[in-house]
C-alpha cells in the first residue's frame, strides 16, 4: 500500500517482509506510479525470499535515497554530502550493490583522476559512498561487502594560507563597504579571533552565547569532531558578537541567529561578498576556511603551544595541529640550543674530571 504522511514530501510503502512483520519505507518520491513500482518490487523480493530464499538486490539510487532520508536530520555536513552524490550518480547510477566490485571503484577513481580532481575531493565523495554502504549493512541487515572500504588515495598535506595582522585590518576595511553584507566584517572579525569553522559561526544561536562570561559553546552536533566545544572570546571576538547584538536589536530583535539578515532569517551563504572584499584588498588565494588557518598561525607564532592551538581549534588530534609547527622558529631554536648547553655541560665536568686526576 502506498500513501502519504503529514511529515514527509514523499510517498512511503508499507507490505510484509519476510518474516511476516510489517515494514514501512519512505520511496524518496514524489511520483505516486514511482513508488507504486517500489511497493511492487520489495513485494516481489519478499515472495522470492520466502519460496526459494533469494537475498533482494539493492541499486546505488535506492541506496542513497534511502540514506539520505534516513540520515538528514543526523548529518553535519547536509551540503557536503548532497555534492558528493551528485558527483557519484552518474557513474554509480543504476548500479546493483551486491554486485559492486573493487575495480569499479578504481574505474570511478581513475575518472575523476582524469578530470583534474584532487585526492582529497576524490576521498570525501568515497566516504559519502561507504559510509551509505556501512549504514544499510548495519541498520537495514542489507546483505553486502563494501568494496570502497580501503580505497582512499594519499592526499598531499594540506593547503596552509594565512594573513598578517595588517592584511587583516585591510580586509576587515573592506567589508564594512559590503552594503549587501552588513554582517561581513564581523563574521572575518570572529573567524580570525575564534579559529571556527564556517558553519559554526553561521549556525551560531544567541541561546549558546555568554557574552558575561566572555565565550559561546557548540555542542556535539554543530562541529566537525562531534565533541562539545567552549570557545573562548578575545577582545575583537567580542567586538564582534556585539556588533551582531546591535543589528539585531535594530533590524530583527526576535531572531535566534547570530548572523542573520534584516528579515531574521539564518545567513547562509557570504562567498560572494568575501571575494569582492578580498580583491579589494588586493588579497589573493585567500578563502573562508583561511580564516581559521590564520588564527592558528597568529597563535603559534605568539608561542602559544600545539596542545593549546588544538583546543581551540576543536581539531581532532595534535597531527591537525601540528601543520602550523613550522611558524615557530623560535622554538626550534630553543630545542636545538638545548643541545648546545648539553655539549657545554658535558665539556665542563670533563674539565674537572681530568682536574680531579691531575691535582
Amino acid at each position: 500500500m502506498s500513501y502519504r504522511r503529514k511529515d514527509s514530501p514523499y510517498w512511503w510503502i508499507k507490505y510484509t517482509d519476510a518474516s511476516g512483520k510489517p515494514a514501512y519505507e519512505s520511496t524518496g518520491t514524489t511520483d505516486k506510479e514511482e513508488a507504486k513500482a517500489l511497493e511492487a518490487k520489495r513485494r516481489l523480493e519478499v515472495h522470492q525470499q520466502k519460496k526459494w530464499g533469494v537475498q533482494p538486490e539493492h541499486t546505488f539510487d535506492e541506496l542513497m535515497v534511502r540514506y539520505i532520508q534516513s540520515t538528514k536530520d543526523e548529518m553535519r555536513s547536509p551540503e557536503r554530502v548532497g555534492y558528493a552524490v551528485k558527483r557519484l550518480q552518474p557513474f554509480f547510477t543504476g548500479m546493483v550493490l551486491e554486485r559492486l566490485k573493487r575495480a569499479d571503484v578504481s574505474s570511478y577513481i581513475e575518472k575523476r583522476k582524469l578530470e583534474k580532481i584532487g585526492a582529497g575531493t576524490i576521498n570525501r565523495e568515497l566516504d559519502t559512498l561507504s559510509a551509505a554502504i556501512n549504514y544499510a549493512r548495519t541498520r537495514w541487515d542489507w546483505e553486502m561487502n563494501n568494496p570502497v572500504s580501503g580505497m582512499s588515495l594519499r592526499e598531499p598535506e594540506g593547503r596552509l594560507r594565512w594573513i598578517s595582522r595588517a592584511e587583516a585590518d585591510t580586509l576587515i576595511g573592506e567589508a564594512e563597504k559590503e552594503a549587501r553584507s552588513p554582517h561581513l566584517a564581523d563574521f572575518i572579525r570572529l573567524g580570525l579571533n575564534t579559529g571556527c569553522r564556517k558553519n559554526e559561526m553561521l549556525k551560531l544561536s544567541w541561546a549558546r552565547v555568554d557574552l558575561r562570561g566572555n565565550r559561546f559553546f557548540l555542542d556535539s552536533e554543530h562541529t566537525k569532531s562531534g565533541k562539545r566545544r567552549v570557545v573562548p572570546l578575545n577582545g575583537e571576538a567580542r567586538k564582534a558578537l556585539l556588533g551582531r547584538a546591535r543589528f539585531r536589536a535594530e533590524f530583527c530583535p526576535d531572531s535566534i541567529w547570530v548572523f542573520a539578515h534584516k528579515n531574521g532569517e539564518q545567513v547562509k551563504f557570504m562567498q560572494k561578498g568575501f571575494q569582492a572584499a578580498c580583491k579589494r584588498a588586493a588579497i589573493k588565494d585567500f578563502r573562508v576556511h583561511d580564516l581559521r588557518h590564520t588564527c592558528a598561525s597568529w597563535m603559534v607564532q605568539q608561542g602559544v603551544s600545539l596542545m593549546e592551538v588544538r583546543d581551540v581549534l576543536g581539531h581532532s588530534s595534535i597531527q591537525m595541529s601540528e601543520r602550523y609547527a613550522h611558524l615557530a622558529p623560535g622554538q626550534s631554536k630553543l630545542a636545538v640550543g638545548a643541545l648546545d648547553r648539553l655539549r657545554s655541560s658535558y665539556a665542563e665536568e670533563e674539565m674537572g674530571s681530568r682536574a680531579a686526576a691531575n691535582p
